[in-house]
């Protein structure tokens, strides 16, 4: 088994008009061995940013940290926070300068930019970006999301067309996953800065 599925997980990014929406699911795992439903793998860093971080449990919450760290740091010198774009490079930034000791985490960011218009991006464990106009999804559960989300993703929807589609996404998708699932959250960020989260509830087994 890779490492970077030892605790499981799923992260789902997609674009909408004026919106973007991030999601996860739950469930936090040793291999095959659940041991609590109450895991959420993305996490608002700013007022418009969110950052999901898939992979190895331990390495998720130190580069939190250090993401954190940086963000308040940032906020401190320049006196206004840092932009979804900047967020981007300062991450890549932050895994490429681990690149001979890299974290075991494949993070997808997922924001709002200056223009008012949605953002995602994802980074495999050494800071290489990818920036897709449709949607981002890592995790264990990535192969049978790509499917799912290729099938429904439509341009330009809406926030509450574009919570149904990521919400049957990731529920078809961690029915097939026995590593990611028991439970999901799915968080909706508009341009005008209004953030709404909601739980989903999938199978427990």
């Amino acid at each position: 088994m890779s490492i970077f599925a030892y605790n499981g997980g799923a992260v789902l990014a997609m674009k909408g008009d004026g919106c973007v929406a991030i999601a996860s699911d739950n469930r936090f795992g040793t291999q095959f061995n659940t041991i609590a439903r109450n895991n959420v793998k993305h996490h608002q860093v700013g007022s418009k940013v969110f950052v999901g971080l898939p992979g190895l449990e331990t390495d998720n919450q130190t580069l939190l940290a250090k993401i954190k760290f940086r963000l308040k740091m940032f906020k401190l010198r320049e006196e206004r926070e840092m932009p979804v774009e900047a967020v981007t490079a300062m991450l890549g930034n932050l895994l490429y300068s681990h690149r001979f000791g890299s974290f075991f985490v494949e993070p997808v960011i997922a924001g709002i930019d200056e223009k008012g218009k949605s953002y995602i991006t994802g980074f495999d464990c050494i800071g290489c970006a990818c920036s897709p106009d449709d949607f981002i999804v890592t995790g264990t559960a990535q192969d049978s999301l790509l499917g799912t989300c290729e099938s429904m993703f439509k341009p330009n929807m809406n926030a509450d067309e574009l919570f149904e589609v990521v919400s049957q996404a990731l529920m078809a998708s961690l029915d097939r996953d026995c590593l990611a699932g028991w439970g999901a959250t799915v968080t909706i960020l508009k341009n005008t800065g209004e953030c709404i989260t909601r739980q989903i509830k999938t199978r427990l087994d």
